[in-house]
């Protein structure tokens, strides 16, 4: 995807609760050690078949705020898009993700705060039919009044 600065996203004022956006992103081994080398995560658990054998989970997985980043990818690029920012995130993580999965992002919006523009999203991670993650996030949106300024 090429990045595109003058792109806008949705203004507060656009937005209506029950808006939807999703995203798809299949995850692979080589993203997996990227994280972990940008994050400086290098849990074992991620990287190591032998290691992860005898965890919980028993096999190597993805890092869980790997597929966390991923609802930014919804947020930043779609809805509300360019232009908004974090303000925070939570994040129930349900059932592990391997690399080589297919993880499914939905983000809807729940609730907007007009008075500081921001848009509350309940959020949720799956692969096929299983949640792996589910929670919510809160960003600011820009307003139409701050284009015309």
């Amino acid at each position: 995807m090429t990045r595109n600065a003058n792109r806008q996203g949705y203004r507060y004022e656009e937005l209506e609760l029950g808006m939807q956006a999703a995203f798809e992103k299949t995850v692979t081994q080589a993203e997996v050690v990227q994280f972990g080398d940008i994050s400086g995560d290098l849990n074992p658990a991620h990287f190591d078949e032998e290691f992860a054998r005898g965890t919980r989970l028993g096999e190597r997985v993805v890092h869980g705020m790997l597929t966390a980043s991923l609802v930014s990818a919804v947020l930043g690029t779609r809805l509300p898009g360019p232009g908004c920012l974090f303000v925070s995130q939570a994040s129930n993580f349900k059932a592990p993700v391997r690399a080589g999965d297919t993880v499914s992002v939905r983000a809807t919006i729940v609730r907007l705060d007009d008075q500081r523009q921001f848009a509350e999203f309940e959020t949720r991670c799956s692969v096929d039919e299983t949640t792996v993650l589910e929670g919510s996030a809160l960003v600011w949106v820009p307003s139409e009044k701050e284009d015309s300024s």
